[in-house]
């Protein structure tokens, strides 16, 4: 607890999740919507059918995983479509004195095809009812603004009372075991060099040349958390064009700063981003010690570089 002036003050607890959805449309370009039933947070709001990506699983798998567990169908991932961000306050019903729980939640999404299976809502009572929307349809019911936004629809105010407590579990995971995200950017200038960073001694990694970007902070949109990074690892502005992946990678047994292994699950995903306006690349101070150098390079020096995992897939180089 924290006390300011004489008065205590409670902090609020953050907690961050990942979460996978789909967007299906039929024949008719209807959009298959999943409604929460009286025991979730969000009773009677419908939304993109889809859920928290668990620990180590890719978010595409959860994509496929959810869809069958909501609404019984078989789908298969075609695209990610979108990488979004919200906080949402639940209150706090442990009556622990806290100001309660802000969870912020990336929401990544991906266009998927129906390949078998018979709708039906989720066998548990997660989802109380599914069924296809036109445009139309969508926007007379209440939506989660997440589903309303991707579906171009106008964001309402949910209903008076939402979201309801936590769903049952721990507010935090176990303290080995760890599920990051964060956005990295494929950046080039448009002389066509690309624009790399090399991490520092003493992080997982170190010595390899890495995207720009990293982990985005509570209550921060994934584009923006990888406009940020840009410019603390290299000291430049960028524009982002597109989203160009998903990357899951999951080491059980990392070494990083902490000085003992952590069993870490990294989400990652990788846009687009243009440097109208290049100049020499500087880490800054607020890259905060994980990037020991950055760098510009013409693309034919880039076979003989020696790339994380990541920075490798996005440049199209094998791994060093």
């Amino acid at each position: 607890m924290v006390r300011e002036r004489g008065r205590s003050r409670v902090e609020r607890v953050e907690r961050r999740r990942v979460g996978a959805y789909g967007v299906l449309r039929d024949g008719r370009g209807r959009v298959l919507l999943a409604r929460g039933a009286a025991g979730c947070p969000y009773p009677g709001v419908w939304r993109l059918p889809g859920g928290g990506v668990e620990h180590a699983e890719h978010p595409a798998d959860a994509v496929v995983r959810e869809f069958a567990e909501e609404t019984g169908l078989i789908v298969a991932v075609a695209a990610v479509r979108a990488a979004v961000a919200d906080v949402a306050v639940f209150p706090d019903e442990a009556g622990v004195g806290r100001a309660g729980v802000a969870q912020h939640t990336d929401r990544l999404v991906f266009d998927v095809e129906a390949r078998g299976g018979e709708l039906r809502p989720k066998a548990d009572g997660g989802t109380d009812e599914v069924g296809w929307f036109a445009p139309e349809e969508a926007a007379r019911v209440p939506l989660m603004p997440f589903t309303a936004e991707l579906l171009d629809l106008p964001v309402s105010p949910l209903p008076a009372g939402l979201p309801r407590g936590l769903p049952p579990g721990p507010v935090a995971p176990p303290v080995d075991r760890r599920q990051r995200f964060a956005a990295y950017g494929l950046v080039t200038d448009p002389a066509g060099r690309v624009l790399l960073t090399r991490i520092a001694e003493g992080y997982p990694g170190a010595g390899r040349w890495h995207l720009p970007g990293g982990g985005t902070d509570h209550g921060e949109q994934p584009a923006a958390g990888l406009l940020r990074e840009l410019v603390e690892e290299a000291g430049q502005l960028g524009r982002v064009t597109d989203l160009m992946t998903v990357h899951s990678r999951h080491d059980p047994a990392a070494l990083g700063p902490e000085g003992r292994p952590l069993d870490w699950h990294g989400v990652r995903v990788i846009y687009r981003v243009v440097v109208d306006r290049p100049t020499e690349a500087r880490v800054t101070e607020l890259a905060g010690g994980s990037t020991a150098e950055a760098a510009w390079f013409p693309p034919e020096r880039l076979a003989e570089l020696a790339m994380t995992e990541v920075a490798a897939l996005a440049t199209g180089h094998p791994v060093a």
